[in-house]
This record gives C-alpha cells, structure tokens and sequence, in this order.
C-alpha cells in the first residue's frame, strides 16, 4: 500500500527508482535495508511497496499496468445491464444475474437485437461484477458525499425529525388526531388482505375510519386523502406509532410538503398508551364492527368503505355519546376516573368556539337528515352482505386445503383438536335468533369472535 505522495515530480521518483534499482543488488542484507528505509521515505511508500518496487515488480507512469484478469464486458454490455438494472428496480448483483436472462428478449424488442457473443459475455458476468457495473449508477453526488441508492427503512431517518409525544394531551379545538392501522389478517399477515386505517380527534372523540387493500405507504396516503375529504374540519396535526407504514417518504411528502404543513408526532415505541383515543377506537369502531377474521378478497374493500362512510361513521359521530377523561385521583392503590358529561362527537364540535359557524350549520343539517334506526337498520344490510362473502371465501378455502379423504369430523366429536376461528360474527347489535342458530355449530371458538356493541 502506497502512502500519501510527496513532493517530487513523477520524473523524479522514476529516475531516483532506477537509479536505486542498479544498485540494490549488489548490496548486502543491511545494505538492502538501509536503502529500503531511505527510499520509502524519500517516496512516502510502504516497505513492502518499496521492496516490490526495487525488484521492478512495480512499474512507474504510464507502462504501470492494472493488476488482474482484463475486463469481460465493454461499455455496450455495461450500458445494456445498466438499462435492465433501472427498469429491474434495482436489485443486487445476485438477483440481477437471474434477471438478466428474463429481460434479454424484452430489451431485444424495445432497443433492438443484441450480438450473441454481446449477449454471452452478458450472461457470464458473475454477480460481483455486476455488482462494479451498476456502483458508478448505484452513486450519486449529493451533499457533499456520494450517497448511493436509498436503502433500508426510511422511518430510520424519519424517527430523527418526527417527536415523540407522549402524556395527557389538550387542545382547544378539532384537528388533531391519533392514527393507526388494524389488521383484517385473521391472525395471518402473508398475502393481501383488508385493512382499516383509523383516525380519532382528541377534542371532539370524531373518528373517521377507511378501508386498505395492504397497509403500504402509498395505500395509507389515500386513505388519508379519502378522510380528509369528508372531515368537517381540517388536519393540523397527526399523531401515529412507528410502523413503517406512516413513518415513510410518501407520508412525509403528503404531510409536510403543503401550504400548511400537518404538525407530525409519533409515540413511543412499544407504549400502547401513548396513543389511547386511537387504540379504544379500534375496538369500538373496528373489531366490534368486523371481528378478527380474515377478509382477503378485494372486491370486500369497497363494501367496507361504503359501510363506514354510509352507516357506520354517521350513526357513531352523530348519535352515540362518548365520554371524556376530565381527572383521575389515586386514593391508596384505587385510581378514581372523574368523566365530563356524555355527548356525541357532533355535539362536541358544535360547542367548540373554534369551529366556525358555518361548519356548525352544515354538521345540523347533516344530523337533521340522518335517521338513527335506519342507519343500525343498514348497517345490519351491509354487515350480512360482507360476511356473506366471507364465509364464501373461508368455504372455499377449507375445500381446497381439505384432505383427501374429506372435510375432517367437527371439532367437539375429535379428542385433543382446537376448533378453527370463526372468521367475524353476524352483527354489530343483539344476535337475532338465526345468528344464534347459525353459532351453534362453533360453540368453542375463541372468545375474541363474540363480538358486542354498547
């Protein structure tokens, strides 16, 4: 390894190395020696560099030449890899190499027909030398360093600027809300299935609920588009967990790059509390409403939303008295809960003097044309016509994975068995005498599928 160079002109060291290389052989141990030490001063060389030098196995200027086998590809193989790299979304050189035999024929059909001997040498290059050919692509010059392509998990730059908020919150008016997302997996996460992104206001307790298809970040940016629409008021400030999901670069250019950017804080990790409003509503609002099954067919997500925007949401945000926390005491190891007096999410907003008057006269005109008996009475409608479909899927899914043999004997006749879930219950009120009936069959299932509304 060479050290940083000196002074001397290049002229000069090769003259000086030549000059020393005559006289190195003649010497003796300690003379060899000596003249290492001098010469790897005078150059600013390594020992080694410089006993590699005298024995003429390092070469000065222009004659010097690169160590290693020579290059394989030219630079029309590096352009064509570096074509299929871009379009490939970028991946390492390991999977680039088994994408390069799949995207030869399509690259033929868009930039035209490639040599055979072009496309072999192609194809030979190992994936570390694919690895060289897309670096100089892979690196971009910005703020004064090379950066090369954004990977890893862009909430561990997000966590950097977003805070943490955490404690008892006051605000004197709507707008600042607590997200977060609910699974609609059935205790499963592999494939697609529903969503629910679910956000609550800490003054008024106004929840707004949308379904996903996923929970990427892009999915969750429409849903928030979809809720910001409808609000009746707007969004100063979101408050979401560490789930990459929100703490993204589609979330952080929605949030933050507008006339007046959202005021964006995070909870702690792992502190289920922090975020208390959201969490309550995800029971109340969500897995009441839906149970813990598995909803996997895209056509659900359509039906869920019109659910939530239709019949559910109206009823909860203008009929259903919510309380609030006002204070709580601790008497010896009892903790005693003091509540303001019962009303709706409506009611709230309309006694908040930072609502302005004619938001208040469209919430009156809204609630003034809804009917609570027949938003219960649509929601039952929309429920049966969602589990329906679902209970189509679970059927489908059981004859497909069932043995040969048949279906197995239900749960109650087999010794040692675990019946399976059930993938929601029937209603979101009282169960009617067909849902108990229905039920019968499944009296063991996990006490999480019984579902209640108060």
């Amino acid at each position: 390894m060479k050290k940083e160079s000196g002074t001397m002109s290049k002229k000069s060291k090769s003259e000086l190395l030549e000059h020393c290389r005559k006289r190195y052989g003649r010497r003796n141990r300690e003379g060899k020696s000596a003249m290492i030490d001098e010469l790897s001063e005078v150059m600013s060389w390594d020992r080694k560099h410089t006993i590699k030098a005298l024995n003429a196995q390092v070469t000065q200027g222009r004659k010097a030449q690169r160590r290693g086998s020579k290059a394989r590809c030219g630079e029309q193989e590096r352009e064509i890899i570096a074509v299929i790299w871009k379009a490939s979304e970028q991946p390492c050189g390991l999977r680039l190499k088994a994408t390069l035999p799949l995207w030869m024929a399509s690259y033929a059909e868009h930039h035209g027909a490639i040599e055979e001997e072009m496309k072999k040498r192609i194809l030979s290059c190992s994936a570390r030398t694919l690895e060289r050919i897309t670096l100089t692509h892979r690196l971009s010059t910005g703020g004064g360093k090379k950066l090369g392509r954004k990977t890893g998990r862009a909430s561990n730059r997000i966590k950097k600027f977003v805070p943490i908020r955490c404690g008892p919150q006051a605000f004197e008016g709507p707008g600042w809300m607590e997200a977060d997302t609910v699974s609609h997996g059935g205790g499963s996460s592999s494939g697609d299935f529903l969503w629910s992104l679910t956000l609550t206001d800490f003054h008024s307790g106004w929840t707004e609920l949308a379904a996903l298809w996923g929970n990427r970040a892009g999915e969750v940016r429409v849903g928030l588009e979809r809720i910001e629409k409808r609000m009746p008021f707007e969004l100063l400030g979101l408050d979401c967990d560490n789930g990459s999901e929100f703490l993204n670069e589609v979330l952080e250019a929605y949030l933050l790059k507008r006339s007046r950017a959202v005021d964006w804080t995070r909870s702690r990790a792992y502190k289920k509390n922090d975020q208390a409003h959201v969490e309550q509503k995800n029971f109340t609002h969500v897995r009441q409403l839906l149970g813990y099954g598995r909803f996997a067919d895209l056509k659900l997500k359509s039906l869920v939303d019109d659910l939530y925007e239709k019949a559910w949401l109206p009823l909860r945000n203008h009929f259903t008295p919510v309380m609030k926390l006002v204070e709580k005491q601790r008497i010896g190891g009892k903790v005693r809960k003091i509540y303001d007096k019962p009303a709706t999410p409506c009611d709230r907003l309309l006694a908040c003097d930072k609502v302005p008057s004619a938001t208040k006269a469209e919430l009156r005109a809204l609630r003034a044309k809804l009917d609570p008996l027949a938003l219960a009475q649509e929601i039952e409608r929309r429920l049966s016509e969602i589990f329906t479909i679902a209970d189509e899927i679970q059927d489908d899914s059981w004859q497909e994975n069932a043995p040969p043999g048949g279906l197995p004997p239900p749960a109650a006749d087999v010794a040692d068995s675990v019946p399976a879930l059930l993938a929601h219950a029937r209603f979101a009120s009282t169960a009617s005498a067909t849902s108990e009936s229905h039920l019968t069959a499944y009296k063991n299932t996990h006490k999480f599928n019984n579902r209640r509304v108060s």
